[in-house]
């Protein structure tokens, strides 16, 4: 069965998945280079305290104003810089460069952490944006190149107020969330770890451990069958089975995986991509980022435990059905879904 599978497969051409290679990254890099000066349509998600508030989102958000919402618009940011620092040659002429120097300024960092501080919105973006704001930190911070160094540098007191949020946040979250959207509370928590390690933040790093392990450590038999959602673009099964093959260590995660998701470690473990009937409707075309974190969820797994080498195949099958529908046509899915393909890709 496992074998008329995978000939399945390969007929369908869901096997062998395409690779970050130049062409891919310049077909990526186009969407968030295109979007991240787009004021509107825009989805501010604030809570207004008075009509002072009243202003448009450029004047709100200085730096993160594009894409559609702010959580786009940084990740998008970082889909650039992760793109800018592996294929430089994307911005020979300097333009995108002048783009980022343009919005990375102390003043419009100043704005925008001042948002964070305001009372009605100190729980703003928790915890996706601020998972992602991280992500973009990490790659600036490693990057050895002035700018990106000048970038890191001027955002580090926005990303200082996000990990102080985060250290008071977790101890009062009793209760995971574990929904396939953004309030994803094992998603969050995964980037955030990669933060902490990438800055040599051990108390932040041993907090999001441990409060990992208190969240999830005793988790038995999820039900992928419930999985997907109509608009989920993450599993709640797998995005906490990602997270914990970054807290424990390789036999205590052989045995908790085991316990987890048992059916994973049968050979024939399958699982179907995301279907989309309408990539033009903001929240359907959600299931194309799902395919694509399944996908970073499947290939991390399987570096974790080479045994289940086998999800490598699920994986490419989830990659490759969404990855040729990363178009511009529309703006309900190009503001975002880049960079989802690109974190696939990367974790290949």
């Amino acid at each position: 069965m496992k074998k008329f599978f995978f000939v399945f497969l390969l007929f369908c051409g869901y096997i062998n998945a395409q690779t970050l290679d130049l062409q891919q990254a310049e077909k990526i890099f186009r969407l968030p280079v295109h979007c991240i000066e787009i004021e509107y349509p825009n989805k501010l998600g604030q809570v207004l305290g008075s009509t002072d508030e009243l202003k448009n989102p450029k004047e709100l958000r200085p730096v993160f104003y594009g894409c559609f919402d702010w959580h786009s618009a940084v990740h998008s940011y970082w889909s650039i810089v992760k793109l800018l620092k592996d294929y430089p040659q994307l911005d020979n002429s300097g333009e995108v460069r002048a783009i980022l120097n343009r919005n990375i300024t102390l003043e419009n960092v100043f704005v925008e952490s001042a948002f964070f501080e305001d009372y009605n919105n100190r729980n703003f973006e928790r915890t996706y944006g601020w998972a992602w704001l991280f992500q973009l930190q990490s790659e600036l911070l490693s990057w050895d190149d002035p700018d990106a160094q000048r970038w890191g540098q001027t955002l580090k007191p926005l990303a200082d107020i996000l990990v102080d949020k985060y250290k008071e946040y977790l101890p009062k979250l009793y209760y995971p969330i574990r929904t396939g959207q953004h309030e994803n509370t094992a998603f969050g928590l995964s980037l955030s770890i990669d933060y902490a390690r990438c800055t040599g933040d051990k108390e932040f790093e041993q907090l999001i451990t441990a409060h990992a392990i208190r969240l999830y450590g005793n988790d038995l038999n999820c039900n992928l069958s419930y999985e997907p959602g109509g608009s989920d673009f993450l599993s709640p099964c797998l995005e906490e089975a990602l997270l914990m093959s970054k807290v424990l260590d390789t036999e205590e995660y052989r045995v908790w995986l085991k316990n987890f998701l048992p059916e994973m470690s049968d050979p024939g473990f399958s699982l179907e991509p995301g279907k989309v009937s309408d990539r033009t409707d903001g929240h359907l075309v959600h299931l194309d980022g799902l395919n694509f974190s399944r996908a970073t969820c499947f290939y991390s797994i399987a570096k974790k435990l080479p045994e289940l080498e086998y999800l490598r195949t699920i994986a490419d099958n989830h990659l490759n059905y969404s990855l040729d529908n990363i178009t511009d046509d529309d703006y309900m899915g190009s503001h975002w879904l880049g960079s989802f393909a690109l974190y696939a890709l990367m974790n290949k």
